[in-house]
């Protein structure tokens, strides 16, 4: 033991940590000493091969007539301050509640690289963000949310004006089921930030812990700020891994962005184990020289940026391109995503596609899916108005798994595995139908304000008239989560929300007073 601490030199205060634990009396699981110490599995598995334990299942624990050969190794003093601890015990009945909801929460996907906070982390962020910030008022933006950080703030800072963008349509709902207020948006990051997720005093974000993940995850961070705004970001390499610490640093160095604060260990999970099931929590000022380095950096983005998956970054040079087989027989007027350069049509990016409306209306659009970029497809089909739309994958999933029912007000639509052709339908004659489809068919557009002029409309059809006022009022008793988003970032549940909350808009004209 003394040998492995000799080797272990200034480093050895983990491992004398670990085993002041371990012989504290303690049954302990791999995993729980991982978590507890910050220290990754690989160097608690040496230190226990040197250890007499004493086991009972899958727990174990130094036999209490054997710690006292042990004392003169411990680590008398505690780990680093943790700088919120003394306000924990104060809200035990908030933890509690977070407690229930990391269980209830959607479990981790890991394609997308998740990894779930313990609660006693997401309470901890939210407190220090307290300490550290005035949050009556304040807009925070969570650049991703599968910690359910945005609920810890809520509970702790009601007051504070939440936005969570995440790509996992199941945390979007899960998030609004809670009622707490928090704001949700649908994001891909790699294809763009929603045009109302900007503009925020603070952005937090735990991001894949890739070089390309946590420099994509604050790069949009830094889009969704004002100009004095801080970016919170989650970050651990463990203490075997300096030199991906040093990449991932190295890409925040590239954005020219200000360390004011590093907290180590501060954030706890539930696995992660080969960085100690633990990262540092980094307080991160834009400079005057960020912003040009952000437009610079997400000019150069890939599409790869996760650990696992069709996404992850050792396949960033397999090449995502579709073929021109697939579209030989389609003509299209516009080509979207990447294609080989010798077709001759015009085209478009993928993050321009659904930033803004294109400004031409082209017949027939091939757009091409990269894989694992799924959940962007009904957001590709909603961003045009062409009368045929033919999107070529590589292995796209089922239609019921990606399309929700609403997309059936708009298109027809056929698929197999690497193809899928919508047909978009004629207008409809039914009221409540034409205004549904006048909102999905200017995706671009803030939703709130095309209903309303959807409804104006459909009341004159009835020989009635109603005020722009009486118009958003009904809109707002319907659906109080429209102001201020886009068909393109509303959440799949939204979506699937608004034919029953526009024919009740529409029903409601025959009350109002002319």
């Amino acid at each position: 033991m003394e040998r492995l601490l000799q080797e272990a030199g200034a480093d050895s205060r983990r491992l004398r940590h670990a085993l002041t634990l371990l012989c504290e009396g303690r049954w302990w699981k791999l995993a729980d000493l991982v978590r507890a110490s910050a220290t990754s599995r690989r160097t608690i598995e040496a230190l226990l091969r040197e250890l007499p334990l004493e086991r009972s299942g899958d727990t174990f624990r130094v036999p209490l007539a054997h710690t006292h050969a042990f004392q003169d190794l411990f680590a008398v003093a505690p780990p680093p301050e943790d700088p919120v601890a003394h306000l924990l015990p104060h809200y035990s009945g908030v933890l509690d509640r977070l407690s229930a909801l990391v269980a209830g929460a959607p479990r981790a996907r890991h394609v997308l690289d998740h990894v779930a906070a313990t609660p006693e982390t997401v309470l901890r962020r939210a407190l220090l963000l307290g300490a550290r910030f005035w949050l009556p008022g304040a807009r925070l933006l969570c650049v991703g949310d599968h910690d359910l950080t945005s609920l810890a703030v809520k509970l702790v800072r009601p007051e504070t004006e939440v936005t969570v963008a995440d790509i996992d349509e199941r945390v979007l709902a899960y998030i609004d089921e809670q009622r707490l207020g928090v704001r949700t948006r649908w994001a891909d990051l790699r294809l763009g930030l929603p045009a109302s997720a900007r503009t925020h005093d603070l952005a937090l974000t735990d991001p894949p812990y890739t070089p390309e993940g946590v420099g994509l995850f604050v790069a949009r961070a830094v889009e969704g700020l004002k100009d004095d705004g801080r970016v919170v970001l989650a970050y651990g390499a463990g203490e075997r891994m300096p030199m991906l610490a040093f990449k991932v640093q190295q890409a925040l160095a590239d954005l020219n962005l200000a360390y004011e604060a590093i907290y180590p260990d501060f954030n706890r999970y539930y696995g992660a184990e080969a960085i100690g099931s633990a990262a540092d929590l980094y307080i991160l000022r834009p400079t005057t020289k960020t912003r040009p380095a952000v437009t610079s950096r997400l000019s150069r983005q890939s599409t790869a940026i996760y650990t696992q998956g069709p996404q992850a970054i050792e396949n960033a040079q397999k090449g995502i391109s579709a073929s021109e087989r697939g579209i030989s027989d389609f003509e299209p007027d516009l080509l979207v995503g990447e294609w080989p350069k010798d077709l001759t049509q015009p085209r478009v990016k993928l993050p321009t596609w659904l930033a803004k409306p294109y400004a031409a209306t082209p017949g027939r659009v091939a757009v091409a899916l990269p894989p694992g970029m799924e959940a962007a497809l009904p957001r590709l089909l909603l961003a045009t108005r062409a009368s045929r739309v033919r999107v070529l994958g590589a292995a796209l999933p089922p239609l019921p798994d990606v399309l929700p029912d609403v997309l059936s007000a708009v298109y027809t639509t056929s698929a197999d595995e690497e193809e899928l052709d919508a047909v978009r339908l004629p207008e409809p004659g039914d009221p409540a139908a034409r205004v549904l489809r006048r909102i999905l068919d200017n995706g671009h557009a803030k939703l709130a304000n095309t209903w309303r002029e959807a409804l104006i409309a459909a009341a004159r059809d009835q020989g009635t008239t109603l005020t722009k006022n009486d118009a958003r009022a009904l809109i707002r008793e319907a659906a109080p989560w429209s102001d201020d988003l886009t068909v393109l970032e509303a959440p799949l549940h939204r979506l699937s929300a608004l034919p029953d909350a526009v024919t009740a808009t529409v029903t409601s004209l025959t009350g109002t007073t002319p």
